[in-house]
């Protein structure tokens, strides 16, 4: 085959340290906005990016040349400094861990509806039971003691 043709499409959660919720509704969409840009910065897609005060969700597009490891820390390093300058919320962080779950060019109009309703979503489920259930989908072992 004499060219490379690739779908590389992920869904990315992590929270706020301790889950605390750091992220008012105000500031949210401003810092869902700026991950979309440092997606885009990194010549990867953000075909979503959501979440509630205590998590963020990101539906994104990457090369074969993009680690899941360095985009993470790029995304969690650069918006937590952006979030302490422009916002001045000094004490936040990032828990240390995320989530990385790949899904089918076709599941890609779901995944973003999921992404972008979270503040729906988390009305009858919490994020402890969402992340469970995405493990358990995702065929990732895990023991619930050292999840969270």
């Amino acid at each position: 085959m004499p060219s490379t043709h690739l779908s590389l499409h992920y869904h990315f959660v992590f929270s706020t340290k301790n889950r605390e919720p750091w992220l008012a509704p105000t500031a949210r969409k401003r810092v869902h906005e700026y991950i979309g840009g440092i997606l885009r910065n990194m010549n990867g897609v953000a075909h979503a990016v959501g979440g509630t005060g205590d998590h963020i969700h990101i539906a994104a597009g990457l090369r074969a040349t993009h680690s899941v490891a360095d985009v993470m820390r790029e995304i969690k390093s650069e918006s937590s400094r952006w979030i302490h300058e422009e916002l001045r919320l000094a004490g936040f962080t990032w828990q240390e861990g995320y989530g990385a779950f790949t899904f089918a060019a076709p599941d890609l109009e779901a995944v973003r509806a999921y992404v972008l309703n979270q503040e729906e979503h988390h009305r009858v489920k919490t994020f402890q039971e969402e992340y469970v259930a995405m493990l358990k989908r995702g065929m990732v072992e895990h023991d619930e003691r050292f999840v969270w």
